[in-house]
């Protein structure tokens, strides 16, 4: 009997393919969100240390109102921020459920290749015992009277 032959050995590949590309998106989506993370937390610590500055040592009014409006402009910024932070969010999430989605087609296809191997050794191993059985029966003289 021929050696076993998955005919979606192709596909199998082309969807494990489809997967590392996946995986690959799913990797820069998270260090883009974990980049836009750090910019938010180190938003919020120029925020509070400019604040804290606000009420604790003004010299001057023009002083106070450069910084006040420094503050506002950096609250700007982290409202920005987050808005990105949310939308990175969203696209990692999509990203992942994406290569969940891919994982799922390539080990299913997997699966299946799994079983046609068992089907076909399971096969081969009958076609042998069959072959090994006829050539015991031709072999086997009766003993003569």
């Amino acid at each position: 009997m021929p050696p076993f032959h998955f005919k979606l050995q192709q596909i199998l590949d082309y969807r494990a393919q489809l997967e590392e590309q996946a995986k690959l998106r799913f990797a820069q989506a998270q260090r883009e969100h974990e980049r836009a993370e750090a910019r938010v937390d180190a938003l919020r610590a120029q925020v509070a240390e400019n604040e804290k500055k606000l009420y604790e040592n003004v010299t001057s009014p023009n002083e106070h109102w450069l910084l006040d409006h420094y503050v506002t402009a950096l609250k700007s910024d982290l409202v920005a921020a987050l808005r990105n932070l949310v939308m990175l969010a969203q696209a990692r999430e999509d990203a992942r459920m994406l290569l969940v989605q891919r994982a799922q087609e390539r080990k299913l296809l997997e699966k299946l290749k799994t079983k046609q191997a068992e089907r076909h050794a399971s096969a081969e191993k009958l076609a042998e015992q069959r072959t090994y059985d006829e050539t015991a029966t031709l072999r086997f003289r009766a003993p003569s009277f």
